[in-house]
């Protein structure tokens, strides 16, 4: 399997579930959304050619690596279709954290603290469905080794 199939296997679990019952952009007005002409998505592995021809947003180098790749960004206009929506947008708020003992968890991204009101709750707050989703779409990029390193390095940049 190569990373784009990797990809495309998470995105898909990750198509339907949301944070909450429903669109969770609607209680705080799509605020992980907002940004300005410098602020993106981080795109995993492959998934910038899904972007090539994009209307609604352009891919632009990151000032970073992970994984030994150099990162990339999705920099939208606020608004996408729905199932157009890069990985790391169907994720939040989570993060993949590895643990000393060489397995991984599903927690809450430290950076969604100042972005997304559901944060302040804990993982409580989620909608359980959602995190298992999300558990399952990171054990398919976890089976992809380019995929693995970028979320190794994600973590080891991002992870705190």
């Amino acid at each position: 399997m190569s990373a784009l199939d990797a990809v495309l296997s998470a995105r898909a679990l990750m198509a339907a579930p949301t944070p909450l019952k429903g669109d969770c952009g609607r209680l705080c007005g799509g605020a992980c959304c907002a940004g300005d002409a410098q602020t993106g998505m981080l795109l995993f592995p492959g998934e910038e050619r899904l972007y090539a021809r994009c209307a609604f947003a352009r891919v632009v180098p990151a000032r970073f690596s992970l994984g030994g790749a150099p990162g990339r960004l999705l920099v939208c206009q606020g608004r996408c279709p729905r199932e157009e929506r890069p990985l790391a947008c169907r994720f939040f708020p989570l993060f993949l954290r590895f643990t000393p003992d060489g397995g991984t968890r599903v927690m809450l991204d430290r950076r969604s603290t100042g972005v997304c009101p559901l944060a302040g709750y804990g993982m409580e707050a989620l909608a359980p469905g959602f995190v298992q989703a999300a558990r399952e779409a990171y054990d398919k990029l976890l089976g992809d080794t380019e995929c693995r390193a970028f979320l190794a390095g994600l973590d080891e940049e991002f992870g705190f």
